[in-house]
């Protein structure tokens, strides 16, 4: 894991945007009633969060737009354990193992729902859920830089709140539940005792909250914790297929830092957009001819047929609004369930992995003196796209590029043909960079390498 700056808002206006529950519940949706009766309700002074609610199931908008919820959930006791119980809960396990945290992107997955009979379930759902991100582009290509770790969070009973009605309650170990803000598919948990078991793990980037549930739903928490760092929370049903792209686009936010292409026709206050030019990568107020002219956001992949379909442009409507934003193609994940990331999309998910990830580690430490037969070493991770795309090694010596070593991830002191009468210590760099034709932005491209030195002497 790497250091990251603070996430920056969702919307296309670069401020949080409180939509109504209206707006939230998706075209012809019909808004849910009052509270049930088990909901505790929440005095003014509570802490809320926004979440973005996933579109509808039976849709294929990727989500209607974010609301206001509270952290704390629906603010029940945790389980009480005790026994087998007791003892399997918060074990740790590392599923996926690409090498140290430090260096790689580390996501955890916390089941919910899940008692210590089902936890054996719960890794298979783990793993599972993860596959269905990692057969996503560009997850696909670069799934060895990530960890993925499992925490057991046993639960009392098995199911969740709000499955199958809203008057279905369930005592969970995170206090998932359905019908949050009175949306039924708004699948939200407890901040705080998620934090507690994410907390358990070396590591967390990325969190991803399992519910053992096969009714669709989930969530997406994409504000950094405010406690662990980590980029933010997806949660998803385990048994519901269509939750796994729930889950590769609330990423889309966390990691890519993308905004929302979706729009509201007809939803009054969201006709036209009138505001600055938004910080988010995949949206803007130029339309083709202007970015192309001013060499701003994604003009470089102008006119590129995209994994998406179609050409990529400028293509109004999106980050909620009808007009005056422009969305780079028709209908990327960012829009649609189901769908790839466009282009513009794919450069910033990969950069938003190299954000957490190094794609290199130095298995010699790095600034330690070599001599004699001592050995340089470093593990490079194997890219895995069709296009057979690897990362680039290079070895120089006090600023010279030894060309006959390019490629070697082992370097000897005695191949570097110092001379016998040379007993000066010298400057030994291995450089590992990531050249992909799918990163066009300069600034990003050079963010996709590491270097190590060590000395070096006869």
């Amino acid at each position: 894991m790497r250091p990251f700056p603070p996430r920056r808002s969702l919307t296309a206006a670069g401020v949080a945007v409180a939509v109504t529950a209206v707006l939230a519940a998706g075209p012809g949706t019909a808004v849910a009633g009052p509270p049930a009766p088990q909901t505790v309700q929440r005095t003014a002074l509570t802490e809320r969060v926004e979440v973005e609610v996933p579109g509808p199931e039976h849709g294929t908008v990727a989500g209607s737009g974010h609301v206001q919820v509270p952290a704390a959930g629906l603010d029940r006791p945790a389980p009480r354990l005790t026994g087998a119980a007791a003892e399997a809960d918060g074990t740790v396990t590392k599923v996926i193992d690409n090498g140290p945290t430090a260096d790689r992107l580390d996501v955890v997955v916390i089941g919910d729902g899940y008692t210590a009979g089902e936890l054996a379930r719960f890794h298979t759902d783990a793993r599972a859920k993860w596959a269905d991100v990692a057969a996503v582009e560009p997850y696909t290509t670069y799934r060895n830089l990530f960890n993925v770790w499992t925490v057991d969070a046993v639960s009392r009973e098995s199911g969740v709140t709000g499955d199958p009605d809203r008057a279905a309650v369930r005592d969970t170990a995170l206090g998932s539940y359905f019908w949050c803000g009175d949306i039924e598919r708004l699948l939200c948990v407890d901040q705080e005792r998620v934090d507690a078991y994410a907390a358990l793990a070396p590591e967390a980037d990325l969190v991803l909250v399992l519910a053992n549930s096969a009714k669709y739903g989930g969530a997406g928490y994409n504000e950094p914790s405010k406690t662990l760092g980590y980029a933010g929370i997806a949660t998803a049903s385990a048994g519901n297929e269509k939750s796994g792209q729930v889950a590769v686009h609330e990423t889309g936010h966390s990691l890519g830092y993308l905004a929302d292409e979706y729009f509201y026709p007809g939803t009054p206050g969201y006709e036209r957009y009138s505001g600055q030019e938004p910080g988010e990568p995949n949206v803007s107020t130029l339309d083709a001819a202007r970015m192309a002219e001013r060499h701003a956001k994604w003009y470089r992949w102008l006119g590129e047929e995209s994994p998406d379909g179609g050409t990529v442009g400028a293509y109004e409507g999106g980050g909620y609004y009808t007009s005056g934003l422009y969305r780079p193609t028709d209908g990327s994940v960012m829009r649609y369930l189901g769908k790839p990331f466009n282009l513009p999309g794919v450069e910033a998910m990969i950069a938003g992995f190299y954000r957490h990830a190094r794609p290199a580690t130095a298995l010699t430490p790095a600034g330690t003196t070599l001599t004699g037969d001592h050995a340089a070493a470093i593990d490079v991770p194997v890219l895995t796209g069709q296009d057979g795309h690897q990362l680039t090694v290079r070895w120089t010596l006090d600023g010279r590029e030894l060309p006959h070593l390019a490629g070697r991830t082992e370097v000897r002191v005695t191949e570097l043909g110092l001379r016998p009468a040379d007993f000066r210590s010298h400057k030994l760099t291995v450089t590992v960079e990531d050249r992909t034709a799918a990163v066009r932005d300069p600034a990003l491209a050079h963010t996709l390498r590491t270097s190590f030195d060590w000395r070096v002497r006869r």
